[in-house]
């Protein structure tokens, strides 16, 4: 059978089935994004009724955080390996049963468990999306284009699920867990006719069952101790002994991949610069913006006294941008490359985390955090595309989906240990007004990101002085 990698051609202009293509993929991970942040206004809502402590509570988010983070490098080899359409098509089904058992259930455990499951199955959507898109899309043109509306997705999903999460909590918590179902059952019956079957990697020739163990494990009490940590505390010995254990793991991973025959990892694939610039950026660029995520909404609604729509609706500016702007940003890309493009994404979050250390309990939206959103939004356009076409530009078809799940696993645990250090945080500014907590809480995520600016600066010198150096041997 022959692949049907690169459908496309060099030209932007697709027919009906490669935008079929293009648009189930994209909603499924828009889909997946949608998930994790439309959860977190209708938790009090949970909480009450399920009677559910505040320790567990927050494993209604972070159970789905564990699952999601914790195996996107498995799901991303996994679509490689089995092939990408079948390893999709699972993955969807689950995440719709899932979501279904999760706005039926009446036990506070059996919650937490569909909410596992549902980041299980995104662990393994979001990398094998992106590999349907980078195996089908020629790269160049074609290929930045398809990537930047699926980044729109991605991002439009997220800001969607804080103005959803507010219309849908006034009805009632539970419909923020059945929304999903309907969309994830129709993303499916579309990819069953559109998405092509794309031929499994032959090369393989096995599998790594013991890198895959000890990978899958590691990754997971990883995400599991960074998750814990702030409520257990740092230093407490549990999460030593977790923090010990996951990484003796990895490292046991690492020697398993170095000698196994078919490694679940290629680690040369990390020796690529573009590729581990991406994957360090990504992490902090996200680990700050859900830190951030974290402050704004506490500082609306506890210190301005913000209802939870009015909340959810203070972050629509960033999503319009994103949403309007996104689809246009690849001729940009194109003639800018994405090292110039996410260093101006980088950029602007920094300056919009700056701008809000200004904000007190007097502060207005327009004039203190008004501007923030729209920088935000701004970011988000030129980063985020950017991000998910360098880390799989150059990889070879038959590695797209472990590209994929090492940049999205990157963005997921960057996340998870960016809001442990915010709630870290302000949970260790002592007494005072929760004011005086959010103002070293803002300062911290501000570093975060000048450390990602940092990384986007390297990305366009180097190539420069790179470039340079073959003239001054001519000299």
């Amino acid at each position: 059978m022959t692949s049907p990698a690169h459908l496309s051609t060099a030209s932007t202009r697709w027919d009906a089935r490669l935008w079929a293509v293009l648009l189930t993929v994209s909603t499924v991970v828009g889909l997946d994004a949608l998930d994790v942040s439309m959860v977190g206004v209708a938790l009090p809502s949970i909480q009450a009724d399920l009677g559910l402590s505040t320790n567990a509570l927050q494993w209604v988010v972070s159970g789905y955080v564990l699952g999601y983070g914790g195996l996107l490098l498995l799901g991303g080899r996994t679509a490689d390996l089995l092939g990408r359409r079948r390893v999709f098509l699972v993955a969807v089904a689950v995440f719709a049963v899932a979501s279904l058992l999760g706005g039926l259930v009446d036990d506070g455990a059996l919650l937490i468990a569909s909410r596992f499951v549902k980041g299980l199955a995104a662990a393994f959507t979001a990398p094998a999306a992106l590999s349907i898109i980078t195996t089908t899309f020629q790269e160049g043109p074609a290929r930045n284009r398809a990537i930047s509306i699926f980044a729109v997705f991605g991002a439009s999903g997220y800001s969607a699920g804080l103005v959803f999460s507010g219309l849908l909590t006034e009805v009632g918590w539970r419909w923020t867990f059945l929304l999903p179902v309907p969309i994830a059952l129709i993303a499916l019956v579309s990819a069953i006719k559109v998405v092509p079957a794309y031929e499994r990697d032959r090369s393989a020739g096995g599998y790594d069952l013991p890198g895959a163990i000890t990978g899958a494990a590691g990754s997971l009490l990883l995400v599991f101790g960074v998750v814990e940590a702030p409520a257990a505390g740092w230093a407490a010995p549990r999460t030593l002994i977790t923090f010990a254990v996951a990484v003796a793991l990895l490292i046991a991973f690492v020697l398993i991949e170095k000698r196994s025959a078919h490694p679940l990892l290629r680690l040369g694939i990390l020796r690529s610069g573009p590729l581990a610039r991406a994957n360090l950026g990504g992490a902090l660029f996200f680990g700050a913006y859900i830190g951030f995520q974290f402050v704004v909404m506490l500082y609306l609604q506890d210190v301005l006294d913000w209802s939870a729509l009015e909340t959810a609706l203070g972050f629509l500016p960033a999503a319009l941008i994103v949403a309007f702007v996104s689809p246009r940003i690849e001729p940009l890309i194109d003639r800018l490359g994405t090292p110039v493009t996410i260093l101006g994404g980088v950029l602007a979050h920094v300056i919009g985390y700056a701008l809000f250390l200004r904000i007190d309990e007097h502060s207005g939206y327009a004039g203190s955090v008004l501007p923030s959103m729209i920088l935000l939004g701004i970011g988000f356009t030129l980063a985020f595309s950017s991000l998910n076409i360098q880390a799989t530009t150059g990889i070879s078809d038959n590695e797209q989906g472990l590209a994929g799940g090492l940049l999205n696993t990157s963005l997921q645990v960057g996340g998870a240990i960016g809001l442990a250090i915010v709630t870290a945080v302000l949970t260790g500014s002592g007494k005072g007004s929760l004011l005086t907590g959010l103002t070293p809480a803002l300062a911290v995520i501000t570093g975060i990101a000048a450390l990602g600016l940092l990384i986007a600066i390297s990305g366009v010198v180097r190539p420069r002085r790179l470039a340079a150096e073959p003239e001054l041997a001519r000299v």
